[in-house]
């Protein structure tokens, strides 16, 4: 269940930048199957085509996701529970489940400048590094930054 004290200093600000964390219930390595960590990018990349947000970084480990990005429309909340819903329905209809897939809650942090947001990025793109699932951050197939491309900074 989540934290009544990460939901009170919760705070929802269209043009802010998050970092957020959410976890499969149980911790079920779930996304280390391909299909299941296809739907949930699908899911991110939806909320991008929608202007909802706009991705800075993500990464699917196996039992949970880090994401980072700039909310755009709507709030922080709507936001998540959007990915997690969509993503969930999409799994369980595949894997004939029912359930649910996520850890209620979801852990959240407004990043407050521009030297918070690269290490974030650098963080998130290095834990499949850190927890030995690859030799280089390039081998792991579950992952996106956006200065990988060369895109502006943000903030």
């Amino acid at each position: 269940m989540a934290s009544p004290r990460l939901q009170s200093g919760r705070i929802s600000q269209c043009g802010a930048c998050y970092s957020v964390t959410i976890v499969v219930r149980d911790r079920r390595p779930m996304l280390s199957l391909r299909h299941n960590a296809g739907i949930v990018v699908d899911e991110l990349r939806r909320l991008a085509s929608k202007n909802t947000v706009t991705h800075i970084a993500w990464v699917l480990m196996p039992d949970h996701v880090h994401w980072l990005f700039r909310l755009n429309n709507g709030s922080l909340s709507r936001c998540v529970q959007a990915l997690k819903a969509r993503s969930a329905r999409a799994i369980h209809q595949y894997e004939n489940e029912t359930g649910p897939l996520w850890q209620a809650g979801y852990y959240d942090h407004r990043l407050r400048d521009e030297r918070d947001l690269h290490a974030q990025a650098r963080y998130l793109v290095e834990n499949p590094l850190r927890k030995g699932l690859v030799e280089r951050v390039e081998d792991y197939p579950f992952w996106w930054c956006r200065w990988i491309t060369g895109s502006a900074d943000l903030l």
